[in-house]
């Protein structure tokens, strides 16, 4: 679904705002061509040398799971049967040591703190995920919205007060405070009309706005949902940056809208709220110019976390559905160059004002992750000044995460927690979403088992 027309800049218009100056930064580029980048290995199993032998086994047991297609694909039904047969308790006894162990970092604070300061000594940060979300049909009313918002406020405490990082993130989606109906309600009037960024920000100040377009239930609602987000962005102003994750094409504009007026009432001084941009839809750079647009033209800080996107086969299935034009592009290479595109705009923003964008490379691609690291390099970043770090899921990808950590890159992990019960419909759907990564990790399969043959003879070294 597209936003209504805008004049959408080019990259050199942008760039040669005033905001931005005119001149590229030459002598930093100068500079930055004697010392480019070490060439990242992420073929050398050492870098699984800090993980236990215990840790090692359990990655090789769920990866080998996780690679066999009839397994992914059916696994929420899989795993409903296998709770029904073991019960609630011998279900989650299952499951804890296992899936949940690799993909999870806890459900009490304990257990959680345990496994951030367990990621804070390998050098990696962690990004909390409360994994609530809703999509069409599972609308929970105005009360669970405010206990979802008690859980977002709780995120927000433990990433502040804890030592895990000095530059702490965490995860929020939108639709866990506002209902999906809505989302794809003003998803469509923003395809005829725009609201001002102004009144969403008075909305969320508590200024009794009418929005044009909706039923005073629906408007009393979008009130009562923009000053929910208001709380968790005061909570975490100056302190926690809140990544809004993007979610389907039908309720994405709504999503972005918010968000650009969270950032506008909060980025003044600093990029502590974060849109999400979808490189595998045919509209994403046209999206993120307008927004790098539009935060110049509001002076506030951009944000962004670029991802491929996950919804790939129900964006397909839903447009093939309504005999609409697909919203992805066709084949992986477009997206790739979707991706490595996006990201050139980004870091050529980056080296010009590293105070008001910031961006996190949001990818398990080892060739999106080494053009980021050269362009770093070429372009004078610091690898470790904040305005750049990488991002990858908890429990996989840690060849990437562990060789860029011991390389100097700042990286976050994405951390769901909670019981198992919470976290399983999470699973399941990221499971879903990502079964094209999850079948494709064999080569981070083949490096655990190297290492884990390292130790072995080793140990029969040493007991002979």
């Amino acid at each position: 679904m597209m936003r209504s027309p805008l004049l959408y800049p080019s990259l050199h218009h942008i760039l040669s705002l005033k905001l931005l100056g005119t001149a590229a930064p030459k002598a930093v580029e100068r500079l930055a061509a004697d010392a480019l980048p070490v060439a990242l290995n992420f073929e050398d199993p050492s870098a699984f040398r800090v993980k236990s032998f215990g840790e090692l086994l359990r990655a090789l047991g769920v990866f080998q799971l996780c690679s066999v297609p009839v397994l992914v694909n059916n696994c929420g039904k899989l795993m409903s049967v296998a709770r029904t047969l073991l019960g609630k308790r011998g279900f989650a006894l299952f499951l804890r040591p296992s899936v949940y162990a690799q993909f999870v970092a806890g459900e009490s604070e304990g257990e959680i703190t345990h496994s951030m300061e367990k990621m804070s000594s390998l050098g990696l940060r962690p990004m909390l995920a409360v994994p609530i979300e809703e999509d069409l049909g599972e609308s929970t009313g105005e009360r669970r919205y405010n206990d979802n918002l008690a859980s977002m406020l709780e995120c927000v405490d433990m990433s502040h007060s804890n030592a895990w990082s000095k530059d702490p993130m965490m995860q929020l989606k939108i639709t866990a405070l506002l209902s999906p109906e809505l989302c794809v309600k003003l998803s469509t009037l923003l395809s005829e009309q725009q609201y001002d960024l102004d009144l969403l920000v008075r909305a969320m100040d508590g200024e009794p706005i009418s929005f044009p377009g909706l039923q005073e239930s629906e408007n009393t609602h979008f009130l009562c949902g923009l000053q929910r987000l208001n709380k968790v962005g005061e909570a975490s102003a100056n302190k926690v940056r809140v990544l809004v994750d993007a979610e389907y094409t039908y309720m994405n504009p709504a999503l972005s809208l918010v968000t650009m007026a969270m950032m506008k009432k909060f980025n003044q001084d600093g990029a502590w709220i974060w849109n999400t941009y979808q490189c595998y839809l045919k509209e994403s750079r046209s999206l993120l110019l307008e927004d790098v647009r539009l935060s110049i033209s509001e002076s506030f800080c951009l944000g962004v976390k670029l991802v491929r996107g996950a919804y790939m086969d129900k964006e397909r299935k839903l447009a093939n559905s309504e005999g609409c034009a697909e919203p992805v592009h066709e084949s992986w290479e477009h997206t790739n160059d979707s991706y490595n595109g996006m990201l050139d705009i980004l870091l050529e923003l980056i080296s010009r004002e590293p105070q008001r964008n910031r961006i996190i490379v949001a990818t398990h691609n080892e060739e999106s992750v080494r053009r980021a690291v050269q362009r770093m390099g070429e372009l004078g970043i610091d690898k470790d000044g904040g305005s750049v770090c990488f991002g990858q899921l908890l429990g996989m990808c840690d060849h990437v995460s562990l060789t860029l950590a011991q390389q100097g890159y700042l990286v976050y992990k994405s951390v769901p927690y909670g019981s198992v019960d919470n976290t399983l419909p999470y699973l399941v759907r990221r499971a879903q979403e990502n079964r094209t990564v999850l079948q494709g990790i064999r080569k981070e399969r083949d490096l655990l088992r190297l290492e884990l043959h390292r130790r072995l003879r080793q140990g029969l070294r040493q007991g002979s």
